[in-house]
């Protein structure tokens, strides 16, 4: 190598290093700066800076115009000039879209182009839409809505729905007597007999049965056994009632007959949920939630209930039941799987017919005006409206076939189609109620022993039930002012 070149390399090298060394003395005296601004900054603004960096790296994540930066400096060293004043002084990011925005600025522009539209759109044929009024909505999970149901049974409510409603004074003191005749029918240890201590009792004994329909009695006169005229005798009862209830929610294990339990259960379960819908008392919660799991278990495959739990057949008698005994819960706040709903609106189509607006005792079996009430309740209840055309067909058929005849002498017929034409109100409802509320108490025993009674003697089913049965049957009708809130508001003609 020739020495000329050598030294030049010498001297260049050397230059280098001078210049490393230099740049090295400057880092470290920035870094001594940076120290020595930490040390001398106050508390305050060191926590200050770190707040801005996490703010500022958040914004950054967080919104579309943070994306746009790609990198965030930020110097922190002594003020070129001492000052007493603690401002912050300001900073500014600058956005590289910025740039970017000014070289599109410079870029030509396109010409636009001139499409041309016509003045007129082809119409297009749209099918008309169908009245909502006539539209039919299935129910869907949670949409079935939860109506009260016992909230009118005392009080000034009791009597703005009494004059309403066609009640009068001769269904009270009727109401009145009854109650006062299954007051003296009640055993010291609370309960009820179907057999009773008279001549013409049940053929068959059911203490579960006989308690729950005499509760239902004086639970819809507003008694509980909190408040009311009878509120000693339903305590008393409702005590015996939660005794008999197994683990498993059954009232009725003491009942022989299967068709008879079957009934029992449903009216149990009934009379415990009004009770506490009635009052709310925590001490009836537990009760009526196993009585209502044991009424869903029970539900068979086809959606209704018979005389057996689960089992394969049912029958509309039984599950019309079940339908209010649910209702009933639903109304005081248990929990009902709305699926076993659903399920009973498939098992009343299976028992309909045509289309709705009758019904029969099960599937293939001729309608009958009991079964059609009935049906025609459940529906009511699981969300048929007012102006369904099937209703409607249903109420009047009823009406122009079997209207309210004190000598049909059918209480489970009156039972059901006097709440039917009550919730569909209008004219149906005053021409049944204006023989009802004449005829029904016309027909109680008014002397001797069995006065405030209804004779159980030549009537349909009244052998099997008893004299308790049909009283309490008679009594549930002359109630239906206010025992139940009707279904529909106002319940008018349908236009």
């Amino acid at each position: 190598m020739p020495s000329g070149v050598g030294a030049a390399k010498g001297v260049r090298w050397k230059g280098e290093l001078d210049d490393v060394a230099a740049q090295n003395e400057d880092e470290a005296e920035q870094e001594d700066v940076v120290e020595e601004t930490l040390r001398e900054a106050p508390a305050w603004l060191f926590s200050l800076v770190i707040h801005l960096i996490l703010l500022l790296a958040l914004a950054l994540f967080s919104t579309p115009a943070g994306r746009s930066f790609t990198r965030v400096a930020l110097t922190m060293g002594p003020a070129e000039a001492e000052t007493d004043s603690d401002d912050i002084s300001e900073f500014l990011m600058e956005n590289p879209m910025d740039s970017m925005v000014e070289s599109f600025d410079d870029q030509p522009v396109e010409t636009p182009v001139e499409v041309e539209m016509t003045d007129t759109i082809d119409a297009m044929d749209l099918p008309e839409p169908e009245s909502l009024l006539s539209m039919e909505v299935p129910i869907e999970a949670g949409m079935l809505p939860i109506k009260p149901m016992v909230t009118g049974r005392s009080g000034a409510m009791k009597s703005a729905l009494l004059a309403a409603y066609g009640g009068n004074g001769e269904t009270v003191e009727a109401v009145d007597l009854g109650l006062a005749w299954l007051k003296a029918q009640q055993k010291s240890n609370g309960s009820w007999s179907l057999v009773g201590s008279y001549t013409d009792g049940a053929q068959s004994e059911s203490t579960a049965a006989a308690t729950a329909m005499a509760l239902l009695a004086f639970q819809g006169d507003g008694n509980t056994h909190q408040s009311g005229k009878y509120s000693e005798e339903v305590a008393k009862a409702i005590k015996w009632l939660v005794d008999e209830q197994n683990r498993q929610g059954f009232f009725a294990s003491k009942t022989r007959a299967d068709h008879s339990a079957a009934y029992a259960q449903a009216q149990c379960t009934i009379a415990i949920s009004e009770l506490y819908a009635m009052t709310q008392d925590s001490w009836l919660r537990e009760p009526a939630q196993r009585a209502v799991n044991y009424a869903e278990r029970a539900q068979s495959a086809t959606g209704g209930w018979r005389y057996n739990p689960s089992a394969g057949d049912a029958d509309l008698s039984v599950t019309g039941w079940y339908v209010m005994a649910l209702e009933s819960a639903r109304s005081g706040g248990l929990e009902v799987d709305p699926t076993v709903l659903y399920k009973i609106s498939d098992y009343l189509d299976r028992v309909q017919v045509d289309g709705g607006s009758a019904y029969g005792y099960q599937r293939g079996v001729r309608e009958s005006k009991t079964m059609s009430a009935e049906g025609l309740l459940s529906r009511q209840y699981l969300g048929w409206a007012r102006n369904n055309e099937k209703l409607k067909e249903g109420v009047n058929r009823l009406m122009t076939q079997q209207p309210f005849n004190i000598d049909q002498d059918d209480f489970y017929y009156w039972y059901y189609g006097t709440q039917v034409m009550h919730h569909y109100g209008g004219a149906p409802w005053k021409q049944w109620n204006a023989k009802m509320r004449v005829q029904l108490p016309k027909a109680q025993v008014k002397k001797g022993n069995m006065a405030g009674s209804w004779s159980p003697q030549g009537t349909h089913w009244g052998g099997q039930g008893g004299r308790l049965y049909t009283t309490c049957m008679a009594i549930y009708c002359l109630e239906v002012y206010y025992r139940h809130l009707p279904l529909y508001t106002p319940n008018v003609d349908p236009e």
